[in-house]
């Protein structure tokens, strides 16, 4: 090993931890998702928050033991590995990095729309592309991410800091303003739930929810920076899911009740289109000038926060990728001064970079990647089962209550989210899957067989497979975004319950042999540093 490979340092407190998971929750998603999830819930969308939450605590949890256990950094992509093998890993592996590197490029251009307000040069006329000037602006947000995540672990932890209390601060701010303005007779006066249970679900997928709920993998993600990963990993992703959840469910209800009551005259339907941004419109319609004005210099930070915090995130998952073997080797290499992966940096910020080019389906690529995320999420329960069956003697800090009933009851909710989705979605996403799949097999010349044989990796990997053909067939029959509606609800629901316990077990019980979980890459580079050190003695 080189001289220049460095090991990561730990130096992310619980604190830090917590902001960091925090400030990854908090984006761009609390300023536009309540006027979403009210048209396609109404005042029922608070449920929808409700159920988001416990459907990612249950998640959360799986995750607490698994960080605790295995502290890796991009541990949410090397962890199918060790419970499944290469192939596995690979295909989460490029999912989730093509939704993170997406997600930076999202909050960035999310500022410059609301940056647009004092400066309309930003945005093309009629469009929400930018002009020039705009890509620019994004551009250099996106240089000034990926200055502070290179010189060090720690600048950009206390970055985050300052960033995240301001984020903070407004939310409740809103909170207590629109508490006094609260009316009642809203929640009713134009029907609780005028879409019914499908409303209630649409809205935790389409609306908005779970794209609001996607920060936990950067708690993951930076484990072997983490001080006392054992306890601080489980504390700090209870903490910013019950923490979230409540906030959120608390802004949804206080904006419905903070309506004027004229404007629900026509129903719940319009109430995205009356108030595109919420809290801000909401606001000035109130009077509140000075919290419109502060509204929108959040709407500023929350996502620019954001943006550094994946760039920080994705660079950890590039180097995970790296070291699974399927990623070509450059990209775990770590700089012996500062503790970070620049070659994983790097590659993030050119990914980033691309996706703010103005592609034409958006909207759809903001979706697809909040579904993208789901499904790396749904790979814990799996992989924390089938640790039960090939990793028994692995030590757990934090050894979870009921795993037996929480990971199969986490991996269908989460192929709840994914059905929720649509058609349209699922297709493309799994889809593209499927294609990576035979990419794979097509290559297998060049991936990794000297652990895990190929006939073995194809037999721990045809259930991911299987997974995926079950959710496109009875998405196309169902009742979502573009189905065929020969499965109507709830019997849809009990099909994907009965399948995703069949693919659960199927997983469970295909996993390897025996776990291929390696060294922490601290140990193993504090001893090849060791072994470096000796030569060049011996040489001298």
């Amino acid at each position: 090993m080189s001289n220049h490979q460095g090991k990561f340092k730990k130096t992310i407190s619980l604190l830090d931890l917590t902001l960091i998971g925090l400030g990854a929750i908090f984006g761009s998603a609390w300023l536009f998702a309540v006027s979403n999830v009210a048209s396609q819930a109404g005042p029922a969308g608070s449920l929808s928050w409700i159920i988001g939450g416990v459907i990612i605590l249950l998640v959360g949890l799986v995750y607490a033991e698994l960080g605790a256990a295995l502290p890796r950094t991009g541990g949410i992509i090397r962890y199918p590995v060790y419970s499944h093998g290469p192939l596995v890993g690979y295909l989460i592996s490029f999912i989730t990095i093509v939704a993170y590197t997406s997600l930076i490029s999202i909050e960035v251009t999310a500022v410059r729309q609301y940056v647009a307000f004092w400066l309309p040069g930003l945005t093309q006329k009629g469009s929400e592309s930018p002009t020039i000037a705009g890509w620019l602006v994004q551009f250099a947000m996106l240089v000034l991410f990926f200055l502070l995540n290179y010189w060090s672990v720690k600048t950009f932890a206390k970055s985050n800091i300052i960033i995240s209390i301001f984020k903070y601060v407004v939310p409740v701010t809103v909170i207590v303003v629109l508490a006094f303005h609260f009316q009642p007779s809203n929640i009713t006066a134009a029907g609780f739930a005028p879409g019914g249970f499908n409303g209630i679900q649409a809205a935790i997928s389409t609306g908005g929810v779970m794209f609001a709920y996607l920060g936990l993998h950067p708690i993951v993600s930076v484990a072997s920076e983490v001080k006392n990963p054992q306890r601080n990993i489980p504390i700090a992703l209870i903490l910013c899911i019950v923490l979230s959840a409540l906030i959120y469910t608390a802004l949804q209800v206080l904006f419905i009740g903070a309506i004027p009551a004229d404007m629900l005259s026509g129903g719940w339907e319009g109430i995205q289109d009356k108030f595109p941004l919420p809290f801000k419109d909401i606001a000035v319609l109130l009077g509140l000038g000075w919290l419109a004005q502060f509204v929108v210099f959040d709407a500023i930070v929350s996502p620019g926060g954001n943006g550094n915090i994946f760039m920080n995130t994705t660079a950890r998952l590039v180097y995970a990728w790296s070291r699974n073997g399927t990623l070509f080797k450059t990209f775990s290499k770590v700089d012996k001064n500062t503790g970070i992966p620049r070659s994983s940096l790097w590659l993030s910020f050119g990914l980033s970079v691309f996706w703010t080019l103005p592609f034409p389906s958006w909207n759809a690529l903001v979706q697809v990647c909040s579904v993208a995320l789901i499904l790396s999420y749904a790979i814990a329960p799996i992989s924390s089962a089938a640790f039960r069956v090939n990793a028994k003697d692995l030590e757990r800090p934090f050894k979870l209550r009921g795993m037996s009933i929480i990971a199969p009851l986490s991996f269908i909710f989460a192929s709840y989210i994914v059905y929720w989705s649509g058609w349209k979605t699922i297709s493309w996403l799994l889809g593209s899957q499927i294609v990576m799949f035979l990419v794979y097999f097509a290559f297998t010349k060049f991936v990794p067989k000297h652990e895990v044989s190929m006939a073995q990796q194809l037999k721990s990997a045809w259930w991911l497979v299987g997974y995926y053909v079950i959710m496109l067939v009875i998405s196309y029959l169902g009742s979502f975004g573009g189905g065929l509606k020969v499965l109507s609800s709830p019997v849809d629901l009990i099909v994907i319950a009965i399948a995703s316990l069949a693919v659960f077990y199927w997983a469970k019980y295909t996993g390897l042999p025996k776990a291929i979980i390696d060294d922490d890459e601290s140990d193993a580079h504090e001893e090849a540093s060791a072994g470096t050190e000796k030569e060049n003695a011996k040489m001298t």
